[in-house]
């Protein structure tokens, strides 16, 4: 198969769909390497070095500063489609949310990971994104098949776009092969490092209200003064810039719960460390109140460490067995998650006995070969 990708997010693996990308690419390579595989970047992409068997081809952007704004949208809905119909290809997978209009001769595979903005109005931002988000959703039904990352994400899909399931495939996400249970001492060397305590409660990811960051601080909080010697939380991940209704600042909520010196925060943790991160907390926290997938949960329990996720999305789907599962935004039931993972050893030894089996059930290999049948019957 010839086979073309939007690389929008291109050099970009600090973000969710530049990951995606990436990883993808590399699982296609590795399970079926005959295959012809092309990514079309704009032109003022990050630069990064394609693997062997991948070409990558720059697409040039407007140059005049008063089309700047619309670079994003004359990439995805002109250069891209233009570029692999001059090219010969008919394949066209784009793997975010942004599929092409114009389908003249080709066949379009989009990967839609969430459809957050459509549930959650606080995501749709300005009349601008609005608009983007129309378009982009008027898209999707011209889409030759959609693939996504759950079947929680599937329902939404079908609901909210109204696509018929016959054209959705759920295709689920993998964790990297380095997230698995580290030797002890890397854990050890990790802890030594950011200064860490050597138990602790974890949250790894964003800050953005969807999260639930002012809910885990309050069970938390909740949990210490229900009595017992309560361990620290540790916070990971690069705070927000601006103290905002949209990103409140953890920082400023534990000090207002007197949670100082109880709630550590390591800022960035690069790709490397995240492993040992994760193996060395007792339990790995992630409440959000909705996801596509969750990968950070299947990180986590990749690395021997249970979770407590908030139901009602694809968290439970992900996390399984390894995972105490409370409502979405229930302050109370994730308190008494957090004391039951802390002060019921047998609880917590029921939740890490099953990572390993439910961290089996997603594989990279699978990933590829799931997406290679999906291009196939997109041809046909």
């Amino acid at each position: 198969m010839d086979i073309a990708l939007s690389g929008a997010f291109w050099g970009q693996r600090a973000t969710g769909s530049g990951q995606y990308l990436h990883t993808l690419l590399e699982a296609l390579l590795e399970a079926a390497p005959e295959h012809r595989y092309r990514v079309y970047v704009p032109s003022n992409a990050t630069p990064e070095s394609a693997p062997p068997g991948v070409e990558v081809v720059p697409l040039r952007l407007p140059k005049k500063e008063r089309y700047a704004d619309l670079a994003k949208l004359w990439f995805e809905q002109w250069a891209l489609p233009q570029a692999c119909r001059r090219d010969g290809f008919a394949l066209l997978h784009v793997p975010y949310f942004a599929p092409i209009l114009d389908t003249r001769l080709l066949r379009p595979v989009v990967t839609i990971h969430d459809v957050i903005p459509l549930l959650l109005p606080a995501y749709r931002g300005s009349w601008r994104i609005r608009a983007y988000l129309r378009l982009v959703c008027a898209a999707a039904r011209r889409a030759r098949l959609i693939l996504t990352d759950s079947r929680a994400a599937a329902r939404d899909i079908q609901t909210l776009l109204r696509i018929p399931p016959e054209r959705l495939r759920v295709i689920h996400l993998a964790a990297d092969v380095r997230y698995r249970p580290p030797d002890p001492s890397a854990i050890a060397a990790l802890k030594a490092r950011f200064q860490l305590p050597s138990e602790y409660l974890l949250y790894l990811g964003g800050f953005d209200r969807r999260k639930n960051i002012p809910e885990l601080l309050q069970a938390y909080a909740a949990a210490r003064a229900s009595g017992g010697e309560m361990i620290p939380l540790v916070i990971a991940g690069r705070l927000p810039a601006q103290d905002t209704l949209f990103t409140p600042n953890p920082r400023r909520l534990a000090h207002e719960l007197g949670l100082e010196g109880h709630v550590l925060f390591t800022g960035w943790v690069e790709e490397e460390d995240k492993p040992a991160l994760y193996a060395g907390a007792w339990a790995f926290l992630f409440p959000s109140r909705y996801e596509g997938f969750g990968l950070p949960v299947l990180e986590a329990i990749s690395c021997g460490t249970p979770a407590v996720v908030a139901g009602g999305s694809s968290l439970e789907e992900v996390a399984g067995p390894a995972a105490l599962v409370v409502p979405p935004n229930d302050v109370p039931a994730l308190a008494e998650a957090i004391r039951r993972i802390v002060f019921e050893k047998e609880t917590r030894a029921r939740l890490a006995a099953a990572t390993q089996a439910q961290a089996a059930r997603f594989s990279l290999r699978e990933m590829a070969l799931k997406t290679l049948q999906a291009y196939q019957e997109a041809l046909t």
